[in-house]
This record gives C-alpha cells, sequence and structure tokens, in this order.
C-alpha cells in the first residue's frame, strides 16, 4: 500500500515577547500583509493597561480600530463580538487582555474566518498560543476548538504591572505539563492513543527547563514574566503540533475544570492546575513532594485552604472530574471514589 500518511499543522508566523514591544504591533500587522479594518476585543481595564496604546500605533499605520468592550467569555459576548466584526467588515481580531478576551477573540476569529492576534496583558495560562477556547456556555466553561493566533505580542512591561498571583498561575498552568505527559503516554499505551514525538518532547523540555528555573520566578522582576511566558508560548506550540491540547492538559486540567464548577471563581484556572498535578502525580505514583515544593517556590498555591476552597469541594471535583471530557488519564473511564479521592487530597496535604 502506498504511504498515505497525512497532518497539517498551523503555528504562529510572528512572536514577540520582550520588554516595548507592544510599540511593534503596527509593524506586524504591516508584514503580516492584514486588511485595513480591525476589531479590538478588551477589558475596561485591559483597555486602558494596553488596548489604548495598541490603537494608537495600529491608527499611525493607518489601520481602522473598532473596539469591543467585553466581560467574560460567554456565548453571548462572542455573539456581540462576531457581530461588531461583521457590520464593519473587519478583516483581523485582535485579543487584548488575560484568558477570556483572547480566548473571545480567538474563538470569534476563527468562527468568521478571519487572523487573530494575541496580546496577552497577563501571562496566567497556556491560551496565548494554542488552538483552543474556553466559552461558557449555560453557566458552564467548555474548552472548544478555535485557531492558532497569526501573530502573539507579549509585552514583559505589561505584563509585569498585574497582580503577581496571575504569573504564579501561570507557573502552575506550565508544571501541569508534566502530568498531562504521563497521561498521553498512558493513553497512548493502554488505548493505542496517537502521540507525536515532537510535540511530546517540546512540553517535556519546557516543563522541565521551567523546574530548573523555578528559583528565578519572583514578584516585580520583569524577567520572571519573561521565563513564563517563554514556557507557555512553547506549550502552545506543543498542542499547535500535536494538533490536540494534550501536550499540556491532563487529568490535572480535568481536575481544574471540575473545581470551576464545583467552586466557580474561586481559583484562577493555573492555580486550580497546580493543585491538579500535585494529586495527579500522586496518582500516577509520581515525585508529587517536587511538584508542591516547586510551586511553593514561586508561591503558587498548594493547599485548597490558600484559595478560600472547602475540603468537600476538592473531593466533589476529584470525584467528578473524569467526566469533564472523553479523554483517557490517570482518572480511568470510571473515575476515583470518595474515599479514594480524600486520600489521594489528604496525603498530598491539599486537605
Amino acid at each position: 500500500m502506498a504511504f498515505q500518511k497525512y497532518r497539517w499543522t498551523t503555528l504562529p508566523r510572528e512572536i514577540h515577547a520582550g520588554h516595548g514591544v507592544i510599540e511593534r504591533i503596527g509593524e506586524v500587522a504591516d508584514r503580516l500583509g492584514l486588511g485595513e479594518r480591525a476589531v479590538m476585543v478588551a477589558g475596561p481595564r485591559t483597555m486602558e493597561v494596553a488596548g489604548r496604546r495598541v490603537r494608537e500605533v495600529l491608527e499611525d499605520h493607518g489601520y481602522e480600530v473598532h473596539e469591543v468592550i467585553c466581560g467574560q467569555a460567554t456565548e453571548e459576548e462572542l455573539g456581540r463580538v462576531k457581530e461588531v466584526a461583521e457590520e464593519t467588515s473587519s478583516a483581523f481580531m485582535l485579543g487584548v487582555g488575560g484568558g477570556s478576551k483572547i480566548d473571545l477573540a480567538k474563538k470569534a476569529s476563527s468562527d468568521l474566518g478571519i487572523p487573530f492576534i494575541s496580546v496577552p496583558t497577563c501571562a496566567s495560562h497556556d491560551g496565548i498560543g494554542s488552538p483552543r477556547a474556553t466559552i461558557r456556555k449555560n453557566g458552564v466553561s467548555v474548552s472548544e476548538e478555535a485557531q492558532v493566533p497569526l501573530a502573539i505580542v507579549a509585552d514583559s512591561s505589561i505584563i509585569i504591572r498585574a497582580p503577581y498571583r496571575y504569573l504564579a498561575a501561570g507557573a502552575g498552568d506550565v508544571v501541569g505539563n508534566l502530568t498531562a505527559l504521563k497521561d498521553w503516554m498512558l493513553a497512548h499505551k493502554l488505548r493505542g492513543e496517537h502521540i507525536s514525538s515532537t510535540a511530546y518532547s517540546i512540553s517535556r523540555q519546557t516543563v522541565e527547563d521551567f523546574i530548573a528555573t523555578a528559583d528565578s520566578i519572583k514578584p516585580n522582576l520583569e524577567e520572571s514574566v519573561w521565563i513564563v511566558l517563554k514556557a507557555l508560548i512553547s506549550s502552545g506550540m506543543a498542542m499547535c503540533i500535536a494538533g490536540s491540547s494534550r501536550p499540556a492538559s491532563g487529568s490535572e486540567h480535568l481536575f481544574a475544570h471540575a473545581l470551576e464548577k464545583v467552586a466557580p471563581g474561586k481559583a484562577l484556572h493555573g492555580e486550580a492546575v497546580g493543585l491538579g498535578t500535585i494529586m495527579m502525580m500522586y496518582l500516577h505514583g509520581g515525585d508529587w513532594e517536587m511538584v508542591r515544593d516547586t510551586l511553593k517556590r514561586i508561591g503558587a498555591p498548594v493547599r485548597a485552604a490558600d484559595l478560600g476552597i472547602g475540603e468537600e469541594e476538592i473531593v466533589s471535583a476529584l470525584t467528578i472530574a473524569h467526566r469533564v471530557r472523553d479523554r483517557y488519564t490517570i482518572l480511568g473511564r470510571e473515575g476515583l471514589t470518595e474515599e479514594a479521592a480524600r486520600k489521594a487530597a489528604e496525603r498530598t496535604g491539599i486537605i
């Protein structure tokens, strides 16, 4: 039989990360050959922090920029963003802000078939460069396929101004690669799931390098932003190459999404992923103490009480995590019993 293997991978064409790079966004748009009208998705705060400057730079380069000030990433807000883009016949879209603003722009631009530029104002998760977006539907956060940003412009001099909690949460998201990769390999061995050796290697090297430099991540240090940004963007690249979120999302992410259902609004996504990684590493029989100690050195939460989350909420999230999505992980198809969940949380000091 003739060789017929086929894979399609999309990656960002330009990535700008570092001090003052927001000033280059006009040059980036010029090089990408984008149309002259754009829609910029931002929040009230992120508009002040970065959106206004993004608009000024783009207008100096001859672009017409239409703003959509949004709240959370909901179906309603998604519809509003798409409506403005269609009414203005915009040729591309920008997401300026944290997770929700980038997710809205990413998903809206994907649905409309126009390019998207990611402009993060905090480094709290790997959605900066990933091909997935989380949208709330009927009160539940749903991770959906979207598109890879055509460009990423991540200005560390802006991101350093965000509360340190967000950067520490980004660290939690990166550390989650450890158990995501273990789950991916488990699914490969037990269910025959395909593994991209390139994506696997990128994700593994990313998290190993990140852990080795964890002591350098501190509040009010712009270099810390650089370290976290580099890891988050690399994780996004691994997902692009894999064609799925497998290199950076496993049982620890299932737990994080389940915790959002059980205790909405108490933990940032990366914080919940960090807690999940500790417990899932325990279930894998790995070095969960190293994971805990790494997060503790960075200043990320390692106990439910650090986030005002109760013991029963942690146990409940653990028992329903396997139902969040159809993905084989250490949690299996049946999930954890209440007894096993409580044991994992207690042994690791989460509760």
